[in-house]
């Protein structure tokens, strides 16, 4: 079974067809068992939403949920235990979000589907390009 595990960028450039998702990590994305988001990219999305940090999100917002579902991705609740690992990571990133992708990753022993190479300094497997 392939299982991936979308970052929050990833997620939004499916939703949004952005042409910046290369064609390969697109079809790995297209040919998983399952593609899984961490509920915390549907709080980033509709934070910088109305922060207006990411306007071009804005029409999805709203039905964020009810997209990912439909389109087939696999929300993974963030469980006490993840929070906690995300909290005391070694790991000098310090955006939030991100921690708590990595550590979702790191709990459900998932690849992180993420443009951002930050991920690299945990030694996370990490699928772009």
């Amino acid at each position: 079974m392939t299982a991936l595990l979308l970052d929050t960028g990833a997620f939004a450039m499916t939703l949004t067809d952005d042409p910046r998702l290369p064609a390969t990590v697109r079809a790995r994305i297209e040919a998983a068992d399952r593609v899984a988001l961490s509920v915390i990219s549907f709080y980033e999305i509709g934070q910088k939403v109305r922060l207006g940090k990411w306007p071009e999100m804005a029409p999805f917002a709203a039905a964020l949920l009810d997209q990912a579902l439909s389109d087939g991705f696999d929300p993974i609740p963030l469980s006490s235990a993840a929070a906690l690992s995300a909290a005391l990571m070694e790991w000098d990133h310090r955006d939030p979000f991100d921690r708590m992708i990595a550590a979702v990753a790191q709990a459900e022993q998932l690849p992180i589907v993420s443009p951002d190479t930050i991920f690299d300094a945990i030694g996370a497997q990490r699928i772009w390009g």
